[in-house]
Formats: C-alpha cells, structure tokens, sequence
C-alpha cells in the first residue's frame, strides 16, 4: 500500500511536471515572437515604451526558458532560477529608467499609432500568456516567479497603451517617457520582491 501511494505520487509530480513544461514552451515561444514585432515597432516610431516592453519581453523568454530548464530539477537549482529572474528584472529596470533619461535629455514624439497597434497586440498576447500560467501560479517558486513575469507583461502593455493616447492628446513625448519610467519602477520592485523569496528559499534549503 504504501509503495502504491509513493509509485501515485510520483506520477502526479511527473504529470505535473509535464504540464509545466508545456506551458513554459508555449509562453517561451509567444514572447520570443513578441519581442521581435515590438522592438521593430519601437525603433521605427521612436518609442521608449515600446522598446521597453519588447525588452521586458526578450527578459521573459529568458526566464522561461531557463524555468523550462529547471522545472524538473531540484529545489535549489529552481531557487537559483529565481535569483537569476530577479537579477535580469533588475537589469531591465535599470536599463529602461536610462531610455527614458535619455529621452528627457533629447526629446522625440514617437508615433502613437504605431504605440497603440502593437501595445494592443502585446497585450492579447500577455494574456494569453497570464491566463495559461494562471493555474501554475502556486506550484512552486520557479512556477511563482514566472507568473508574477506575466502579470507585470499585462501591467506594462495596458500603461504602454495609456502612452498612446497620452502622446496623440499632448503631441508631446512626455507621456511615453513618464510610462518608461513607471515601466522601470515596476521591474525594479518586482526584482527586489523575486530576490527576497529567492534568497529566502536559499537559506531554508541551506539551513
């Protein structure tokens, strides 16, 4: 009996497993895609937020695919994944709030059609991404990690849809250097939030 119960949750974990995998594939390769089509769109029309979230989303499937890598392995490799996430969400951070300084230093009106296309494109694709990890989001922490990425993708594509509008109504460049910057707050927050269950779960393994 108990040889059953073990043999049964050993199937579970590798059924489980399975379906993380899958998921992680799917995002990985909607990101990967994503990225392309935004960081096109944002060097054409000259937009920061745009750039910005094709960066957030070259970062995503980054971190997918070396969640894909560990989530078989074990607990203290998939802690180690999530100190990497939060280390690269730092960097994204501290790269997009140099964008937008940038910007403010030599100021550009991008083009806000081209913001609001594709910023309403990344967002269907985010969602899709947000309602398949949904139900991992709880797993484990490699599986947390990645959930809260895709929460913060579907944050980022509705702010860079207000920049939109924001630069059609003001004519001017502020309102897509303003969401660049909040775009950089947002990473860097989440960062320090990944790390600090990172470090933590380090520490309980060690202990």
């Amino acid at each position: 009996m108990m040889a059953d119960c073990c043999n049964d949750k050993s199937c579970e974990i590798e059924a489980l497993r399975a379906r993380q995998s899958s998921t992680l594939k799917i995002v990985l390769a909607i990101n990967a895609v994503m990225f392309l089509v935004e960081l096109t769109a944002g060097l054409i029309s000259g937009s920061v937020s745009l750039v910005a979230d094709s960066l957030d989303m070259l970062g995503d499937a980054l971190v997918y695919g070396f969640s894909l890598y560990v989530v078989a392995r074990s607990e203290r490799l998939k802690a180690i994944a999530a100190l990497f996430k939060g280390g690269l969400m730092a960097m994204l951070g501290l790269f997009v709030l140099g964008q937008a300084v940038y910007r403010i230093l030599f100021p550009y009106v991008p083009a806000f059609e081209a913001i609001g296309v594709i910023g309403l494109l990344a967002l269907a694709a985010n969602s899709l991404c947000f309602f398949l990890l949904w139900r991992h989001r709880s797993d484990d922490i490699n599986m947390s990690s990645v959930w809260l990425c895709s929460r913060n993708d579907v944050i980022a594509n509705v702010s860079v849809l207000f920049a939109a509008a924001g630069v059609w109504y003001t004519h001017s460049g502020w309102p897509d250097i303003l969401v660049g910057l909040a775009l950089a707050i947002l990473f860097l927050r989440s960062a320090i939030f990944v790390l600090r269950g990172a470090v933590t779960a380090v520490r309980e393994i060690k202990g």
